[in-house]
């Protein structure tokens, strides 16, 4: 009888699983083996996907480990799925960023951020499960605060909170590099 080895457990394990799968779960559901050893096969299966060019590849994210179509398939994979790619409003992403940077954050800090009523972004957001209710914050009124979720780094492909753009990162994107200047020309023979 042949025994499959800890690389294609951790494959089958990370193909079914609904969301990323963090090491301590999967060292958890691997009580035969060392945690060293599930870390080292998980570092392998991400090198053999990435050296060998595949459709999938072993991506970090939202804490854990997930496995997920190379973006550069998207025109292909489109013609199957017929679902849309989320698309917020900007409204939302206003919003979602403020809570991204600023959590824990109350409803009133986020509104007098964005200058405007919040209350229905913010129940779309919470129905997404891109925002979630932290606590309540200990002052007078006793505010709900806000925060991002697992769900929220998983849509937008990041590992942590620390994947965030920075400020310095957000403004370099405004700037116009020096290349792309034209002077303007002048029209009609002048």
């Amino acid at each position: 009888m042949h025994f499959p080895s800890l690389n294609a457990i951790i494959e089958g394990l990370l193909f079914v699983s609904d969301g990323p799968t963090t090491l301590d779960r999967l060292t958890e559901l691997l009580p035969d083996y060392e945690r060293a050893s599930v870390r080292l096969a998980i570092q392998e299966l991400r090198d053999d996907y990435e050296q060998r060019g595949a459709g999938i590849h072993l991506v970090e994210v939202a804490g854990g480990w997930q496995l997920r179509t190379v973006p550069e398939l998207m025109p292909y994979l489109s013609r199957m799925v017929k679902g849309k790619p989320a698309r917020f409003s900007q409204s939302a992403l206003e919003t979602l960023a403020i809570v991204a940077y600023r959590q824990p954050i109350t409803r009133q800090e986020i509104e007098y951020l964005r200058g405007v009523d919040t209350g229905a972004v913010l129940k779309s957001l919470l129905e997404k499960k891109l925002v979630k209710i932290m606590g309540k914050k200990d002052i007078p009124g006793r505010p709900i605060i806000y925060g991002t979720t697992k769900e929220f780094l998983e849509v937008f492909n990041l590992k942590d909170l620390k994947g965030l753009p920075t400020l310095r990162e957000i403004q370099s994107l405004d700037e116009t590099p020096i290349f792309e200047v034209q002077e303007e020309l002048p029209l009609g023979g002048e």
